[in-house]
């Protein structure tokens, strides 16, 4: 059921806080009034796999996607530009913060494709186009729709020329998929759900470490080695297989090679990774290793040969001339990146004991072997797309008063300034119907994490005012006195306006009673809505707490409201982001001066840890699109496909 505005609870008054005061302008969260248009229904999301043809990236035109039922992602689809003007690639792959890569060649065609794992249960796939201004162009977010736990390692584990796939199976078991397709065509069937030894008992490893697994003495019989919390490997051989087929392995020794890892901080252990190559082409295959306390990564050169493999000196850090330093626990894998025969390196920083905080964006770093023995770091942004550390909320906003929409992107804390967070702008180059984004640096609203403003009219002089949320329980709120149409703020108050509970404060405007002047909810990080009703005027807001459970709206954690017409019907209808629960529409089944929420359905947006929708008719086709913050720190874009 649904609340109107006449049940009152728990209200509290507050002052007005603007000189002069505010006045009404039916605009709904950061979107200037001439962006309109009706939200689509719940639908399918096609997801756009695009062609492999050189020189191309996995998305058409943003406006060209076949009319239909729900969203169609796009990756490019609208180009974007960092503040030099080179071009952003792949801007709307979502941003990365645990970056799990392996490379190796599924499709038999010569060269090394990525595959790599952001979130839990899913492996991203990119597929490598030698010569292509993309040279890995995304195909999909979940390969073959797979489930993988926390970890995977493609392996040709029955020895049959393709690559299989273990994967993590919760919790800790050692998952097998076996190809029963082709080198060319790889087509994965669960073959058991978990690797057994001998004695039929299940083989464990933690799930936190990510293993490996290699004929590491060339006996033709495959060798499990994992990981342990204590910095040693476990070693398993291959002894046969069972009456399915399934290899079966036999424990070797608890202490492989006699590796034992100890941290750079005392003698701790911790989670760990562990990558296997021929990095210095002398036929056998050296170790690389990852740990939870170890800012980088560590190298075990095999000293012996393909047969008998020595494994026992001294780790050192990588690369020797001038070792990477990150925030720890990296993933590394070893592979041709750049065709030129040799072996170079990927490595992803999923953030250990050094504050990972500090590589919220740059952590996908390439090393490459630019001559035999030597190696030298390249980038720390392997993959190029829109990026600001983690959590990101879009508001698409009219920044420079040219009458197109521009967009601001909060993030939640900097990498360079971990006391704080940005808004960053990026400014339309392109026209209403042809967007065309450039990083534009940065908006001043002060310090503070999470930063999310709403814009309205509040004080009456028809320009774009901002309230504006952050990770405190208190509001700032802003006058615009730009005269030429943009958005020019100055602080006036941080006191008036303050969360009853909670915290992490998610501002958005909106006309809710029809009295002509902007009302605000709030949303924040228990998942519950407050409601403030201005009970001043257009010209004087004076916003007064009504409910801090305002409709019984609860999704979870971290709501994130925005007030808009979804249906078309003249009223506001009401979406919600939250973290874990996707994005709610709530349909007014009430009118515009009494209204009435009633949940109708979650957007079918593919799934992220971390949603806070903005929406906005981008192509200018008269239906809401929808930009989306995500936890890794991008966005993802979808365009409507009703016409």
């Amino acid at each position: 059921m649904g609340r109107t505005l006449g049940e009152r609870e728990r209200g509290t008054a507050s002052r007005p806080w603007a000189p002069g005061g505010f006045v009404r302008r039916i605009l709904v969260v950061a979107l200037a009034a001439f962006v309109g248009g009706c939200a689509a229904g719940a639908g399918s999301v096609t997801t756009d796999m695009g062609s492999s043809v050189a020189g191309t990236t996995p998305s058409g035109t943003f406006g060209s996607a076949p009319p239909g039922e729900g969203y169609y992602r796009h990756i490019t689809g609208i180009p974007v530009a960092d503040e030099a003007g080179r071009p952003i690639r792949q801007p709307f792959l979502g941003g990365f913060n645990i970056p799990r890569p392996q490379l190796i060649d599924i499709d038999a065609d010569g060269d090394e494709d990525l595959f790599l794992q952001e979130s839990s249960g899913s492996v991203m796939f990119f597929e490598h186009v030698p010569g292509a201004e993309t040279p890995f162009q995304w195909r999909t977010d979940r390969y073959q729709n797979l489930e993988i736990g926390e970890w995977y390692r493609f392996v040709d584990l029955d020895r049959d020329g393709d690559h299989d796939l273990l994967a993590e199976r919760p919790f800790s078991y050692v998952r097998y998929y076996r190809n029963d397709g082709t080198r060319e065509d790889a087509r994965f069937v669960e073959a058991s759900d978990t690797i057994r030894d001998t004695e039929g008992r299940a083989i464990f490893s933690d799930r936190q470490n990510i293993p490996n697994a290699t004929d590491i003495d060339g006996d033709g019989r495959m060798d499990l080695l994992i990981g342990r919390l204590e910095g040693t490997v476990t070693r398993y051989e291959e002894t046969g297989t069972d009456d399915e087929g399934v290899p079966l392995f036999e424990l070797v020794t608890d202490r492989f090679e006699g590796i034992e890892i100890v941290a750079q901080i005392g003698s701790l252990h911790g989670a760990n990774t562990m990558a296997l190559g021929d990095v210095d082409g002398d036929g056998d295959e050296d170790l690389f290793w990852g740990d939870y306390f170890e800012p980088g990564i560590l190298y075990l050169e095999n000293t012996g040969s393909r047969t008998r493999p020595n494994l026992r000196g001294e780790p050192l850090p990588f690369p020797t001339q001038e070792p990477i330093r990150t925030s720890g626990y990296n993933a590394p894998t070893v592979g041709d990146v750049d065709g030129d025969g040799d072996q170079d390196l990927l490595l992803g920083v999923l953030g250990g004991a050094y504050n990972p905080n500090t590589t919220t964006a740059d952590n996908f770093h390439y090393i490459e072997q630019s001559r035999p023995g030597v190696f030298e770091h390249r980038t720390s942004r392997f993959l190029s797309m829109i990026d600001f550390g983690a959590e990101t909320i879009p508001v698409p906003v009219d920044l420079d008063g040219d009458g197109d929409l521009d967009l601001l992107v909060g993030n939640k804390i900097e990498q360079n300034d971990t006391q704080n967070g940005k808004l960053y702008r990026l400014v339309n180059e392109g026209s209403r119907t042809t967007p065309r984004f450039r990083y534009d640096g940065d908006m001043d609203v002060g310090g503070g994490y999470h930063l999310l403003p709403a814009f309205g009219d509040l004080d009456g002089d028809g320009d774009l005012d901002a309230i504006v949320g952050t990770w405190s329980d208190q509001l700032r709120v802003y006058r615009n006195d730009a005269t030429d149409g943009s958005i020019a703020l100055t602080f006036v108050d941080s006191t008036t306006i303050a969360l009853s509970r909670g915290r992490n404060a998610t501002p958005t405007l909106g006309d809710i009673d029809d009295d002509g002047d902007l009302d605000l909810f709030v949303g924040e990080s228990s998942g519950t809505i407050n409601f403030y009703e201005n009970t001043g005027t257009p010209q004087r807001a004076e916003f007064t707490l009504i409910s801090d459970e305002y409709g019984d709206f609860d999704v979870g954690r971290r709501s994130l409201p925005i007030l808009r017409d979804a249906d078309g019907d003249g009223d506001l209808d009401l979406y919600v982001g939250s973290e874990g629960e996707g994005v709610i529409l709530f349909r007014n089944d009430g009118s515009r001066s009494s209204p009435s929420f009633v949940e109708t359905v979650r957007l079918d947006l593919d799934d992220t840890s971390f949603a806070a929708p903005a929406f906005a008719d981008l192509d200018n086709d008269g239906d809401d699109d929808v930009i989306l913050g995500t936890g890794g720190g991008g966005l993802w874009l979808y365009e409507n496909r009703q016409r």
